[in-house]
This record gives C-alpha cells, sequence and structure tokens, in this order.
C-alpha cells in the first residue's frame, strides 16, 4: 500500500474551499495541536492565500498559562455571532500586564475564519468547524522552538503547559477528531 502524499497548503485550502460554510456564511478552520508544532505557521500560511481571512489566536483568549475558559469565550465572543452573521469580539489577554484588555479586538464577518492555537478545535467548535487540523512535532522541538521564542527563564512554564494539554487532548480526543494531521517539523 502506498502512503498518503504529505499535505500541502494548497489541498488543505481546497478542502476549506470545498466545504459548505457552517458558521452563518463563514469557514471556520481550526488549527490545533501541542504548543511549538507549528499551528501559528501553517495559519499564516493558509491566511495568505485564503480568501477575505481572518485569523484569531487562542493565546490572546488564555487567561495566561491555561486552557479554562478560553473555549468559552472562543465562542461567546467570537463563534455565536459569527454564525448569526454578526460581527465579533473578544478581550485579548495582555501576557506582559497579566491579564485582558479592555479594549475589545473586533472580528468582522469574514469568508474563511482561521482560530489557531491549542484548543482550538476542542469539541465546542465541531458543529461550525469545517475543517480541524492537527498539527504535530516532536515534543523536544516544540519544547526548543518555545524556549528560543519566549526565553529559557519559562522553561518551568513550558513544562506544566505541556502537561496541561496532554490532559486536554486527551479528554478531548482532538487528534482522533482532526480531519487533517500535518507534520509541524518544517
Amino acid at each position: 500500500m502506498d502512503a498518503a502524499p504529505p499535505l500541502t497548503v494548497a489541498g488543505l485550502t481546497a478542502r476549506v474551499l470545498d466545504a459548505p460554510p457552517r458558521l452563518g456564511g463563514t469557514r471556520l478552520v481550526c488549527v490545533d495541536g501541542p504548543a511549538g508544532s507549528g499551528k501559528t505557521t501553517l495559519a499564516a500560511r493558509l491566511a495568505a492565500v485564503l480568501p477575505d481571512p481572518v485569523v484569531v489566536h487562542m493565546d490572546e483568549l488564555y487567561a495566561g498559562w491555561t486552557l479554562t475558559g478560553a473555549a468559552a469565550r472562543l465562542s461567546a465572543g467570537v463563534l455565536r455571532p459569527l454564525a448569526d452573521g454578526r460581527p465579533g469580539a473578544y478581550h485579548a489577554y495582555d501576557w506582559a500586564a497579566g491579564r485582558f484588555s479592555s479594549r475589545p479586538t473586533p472580528v468582522p464577518v469574514p469568508a474563511v475564519l482561521v482560530v489557531e492555537g491549542c484548543g482550538s478545535a476542542c469539541r465546542a467548535t465541531d458543529a461550525w468547524a469545517g475543517l480541524r487540523i492537527w498539527v504535530e512535532a516532536d515534543p523536544a522541538v516544540r519544547l526548543a522552538r518555545g524556549l528560543a521564542r519566549d526565553g529559557a527563564q519559562l522553561a518551568g512554564e513550558w513544562h506544566r503547559w505541556q502537561r496541561t494539554e496532554t490532559a486536554h487532548f486527551a479528554e478531548d480526543g482532538t487528534r482522533a477528531r482532526a480531519d487533517a494531521v500535518v507534520d509541524g517539523r518544517a
């Protein structure tokens, strides 16, 4: 049996555009997977070729180093309004200040909404998601990427986060429910 060809941005884009919108008139793409796997990079590549895209980063919805409440903030502020054909908004978390901004970040009604980050393809988004992408890479590679970006002083937070996301993904069955699995090593 031949191995499946690797997924490409062009192939993923075609899958997005071939699927009907399920979030009002918007197609929702969720790019999920462990921290440091390449989700943000893939989301940017998709947004560069999709028509009228908006990208929402889950790290703006986390209350710091926790997943708790992020999916609810995404659903209430962004997904439900878009499902009704209305613009959404959310209050982005300011990591340096350690609190949410008092100014809302507007989310216009786009043709395609790409939500990237740990927890973006949770069960709460399933009814609206047209494509759930799981991005993966070796844990050592992911940790090295994270510490290179955030600094070695956050190693403890990164190790704790890896345990938190592993538990979340196991409970949610995120990888098993994904429509596509992408190797994030590149």
